[in-house]
């Protein structure tokens, strides 16, 4: 996709109504530092458009990216690092939930997983419960510039096992630096436009 305008259109903290939006939307979920704001930014050709930061846990609010007034791209709260209470975090649990349920446009969950790591509790939780939601998650395997080109295939599999994947579904590795997944994550994306 040819990206000629991108917008930060809403920002839905615990407390605000999520919008009901009539174009089809696409999540991105993960743990606190997996690199998700650097996912986005590389997605959208963008530097700063979302918010990267050496703490984790900077998202704390969905956002709703709106692309060329075609779809939003919708990035949900990180969980797991972010040094934040155990009830702030369960209350970002139940607005990630009240969008995976609510949400009428809700087309695709992409879930960033690092590549250098077996899936941790958090990431098999998360992976379990987009499933439960109704929707089979699209795994981005995120950092891949951290590995040797020789332990991809190793490190997809190792995710694959942790999650507990079906055979076909699909892993995305992805490269921040390089940009490298760029153009595969966008054709995934536009499937589900397309759908439309």
């Amino acid at each position: 996709m040819i990206i000629k305008n991108v917008s930060l259109e809403t920002v839905c903290g615990i407390t605000s109504k999520l919008p009901e939006t009539d174009k089809p939307e696409i999540a991105f979920a993960g743990k606190s530092n997996v690199g998700k704001s650097s996912l986005i930014n590389g997605l959208m050709n963008r530097k700063a458009l979302a918010r990267t930061s050496s703490s984790p846990g900077k998202t704390q609010t969905i956002n709703f990216y709106n692309i060329n007034d075609q779809m939003y791209l919708v990035d949900l709260p990180g969980y797991g690092y972010a040094k934040v209470s155990k009830s702030e975090q369960e209350k970002w649990g139940k607005m990630i939930e009240r969008y995976l349920h609510g949400s009428k446009q809700l087309k695709a969950v992409f879930l960033l997983i690092d590549i250098r790591h077996d899936p941790s509790a958090n990431d098999r939780m998360m992976y379990d419960w987009i499933n439960h939601q109704g929707f089979q998650p699209i795994i981005i395997a995120t950092k891949l510039d951290k590995i040797k080109r020789s332990q991809l295939q190793k490190q997809v599999k190792l995710i694959r096992t942790g999650l507990g994947m079906p055979a076909q579904a699909p892993v995305l590795p992805y490269s921040a630096l390089t940009k490298q997944g760029r153009e595969e994550i966008w054709e995934y994306m536009e499937q589900f436009i397309n759908e439309e």
